[in-house]
C-alpha cells in the first residue's frame, strides 16, 4: 500500500519555488518586445551603435553567469529558502530599475542584476523542488519548474502584445516616431515594471515556505527537518527520510577528485547533460 501524502502541502511549497522558473522565463523574453521602443530612447540608432543593441539584449546573461557560479556555494551556505527569497528580490528590484531608467548605464546595471536573479533561479529552484518532494513525485514536480519557464515566456509575449496594442506604431515608424510615441517613451518601461507583480508574489510567499529538510539536516538541525518531512508525509515517512538523507551526506563527506571526472562514464553522463 502507497504512502499518503499531505499533496496540498507538497505541491503549494512546489508551485511557491517553480515561480522562480516563471521569473526566468519572464526576464529573459521581454526585452524582445521592448527593443524597437527602448532602443531610439537610449540613442541606439544606426550601425555605429549595434554593439551596444546586442549588449543591451545580452547584458542579463552576464548576470547570469555570476548568479549561477555563486549559487551552488551560497547556496550550501545560506540555505535554499534564502536564496529563493533572495532571486525574487533580485528581479523586483531589477524590473523596477529598468522601467525607471533614463540613461543606457543605469539599463544596463537593472538588466545584469535581473539576470543574477535568473542565474540563481534556474539553479535554487528545481534544487529546492526535488529536495523537499518525494522519490516518487520528484520528477513530477521538478518538470513545473520547466513548465513555468514556457509559462513565463509565454506571460511576456502576451504583456508585451497587450501594452504594444494599447497605443501601436506603424511598422514604418522612424526612430522619431517612435521616440516621441507613448509606447516609445512609457510603453517599454510597462513591459518590464509588470514583472514587479510576479516578482513580489514570489517574495512573499517564499517568506512562508520551509526550508529545505535535506538542507537543515546537513546544518545538523534535525528537529526542525523531522517537523517539514511529517508535515510532508507522516511520521514513517520522516523517519525513513532522515536515516535516507543522513546516509547520502554521510557518503558526500568522502574524498572526491576532479580527475574523476575524466572517467569515461562519468563523461558520457556529463556530455549528455550539457549537450
Amino acid at each position: 500500500m502507497g504512502r499518503s501524502y499531505n499533496l496540498r502541502f507538497i505541491w503549494m511549497v512546489s508551485l511557491v519555488a517553480a515561480m522562480g522558473g516563471l521569473l526566468f522565463g519572464y526576464d529573459w523574453v521581454v526585452i524582445g518586445g521592448a527593443k524597437p521602443f527602448y532602443e531610439p530612447f537610449f540613442g541606439l540608432v544606426g550601425e555605429s551603435t549595434a554593439w551596444l543593441s546586442g549588449w543591451a539584449m545580452s547584458s542579463a546573461l552576464a548576470g547570469c553567469l555570476v548568479g549561477a557560479l555563486l549559487s551552488g556555494a551560497i547556496t550550501d551556505r545560506l540555505g535554499r529558502k534564502k536564496i529563493l527569497i533572495g532571486a525574487a528580490v533580485l528581479f523586483t528590484i531589477s524590473a523596477i530599475l529598468t522601467a525607471l531608467s533614463q540613461n543606457f548605464t543605469a539599463f544596463i546595471i537593472a538588466r545584469i542584476i535581473g539576470g543574477i536573479g535568473i542565474g540563481l533561479a534556474s539553479n535554487v529552484s528545481p534544487m529546492y523542488i526535488a529536495e523537499i518532494a518525494p522519490s516518487e513525485m520528484r520528477g513530477k514536480l521538478v518538470s513545473i519548474n520547466q513548465l513555468t519557464i514556457v509559462i513565463g515566456v509565454l506571460a511576456a509575449q502576451i504583456v508585451n502584445l497587450f501594452i504594444y496594442r494599447y497605443a501601436p506604431v506603424g511598422s514604418e515608424a522612424t526612430s522619431t516616431e517612435i521616440l516621441e510615441s507613448w509606447s516609445g517613451q512609457l510603453g517599454w518601461r510597462w513591459m518590464f515594471a509588470a514583472e514587479t507583480i510576479p516578482a513580489g508574489l514570489f517574495f512573499l510567499l517564499a517568506l512562508v515556505v520551509p526550508e529545505s529538510p535535506r538542507w537543515l539536516i546537513k546544518q545538523s538541525r534535525t528537529k526542525e527537518a523531522r517537523a517539514i518531512l511529517v508535515k510532508v508525509g507522516g511520521e514513517d515517512y520522516a523517519a525513513a527520510e532522515l536515516a535516507d538523507i543522513g546516509a547520502t551526506l554521510e557518503g558526500e563527506q568522502k574524498a572526491v577528485h576532479y580527475s574523476e571526472l575524466l572517467q569515461p562514464r562519468i563523461l558520457k553522463i556529463l556530455g549528455l547533460g550539457i549537450f
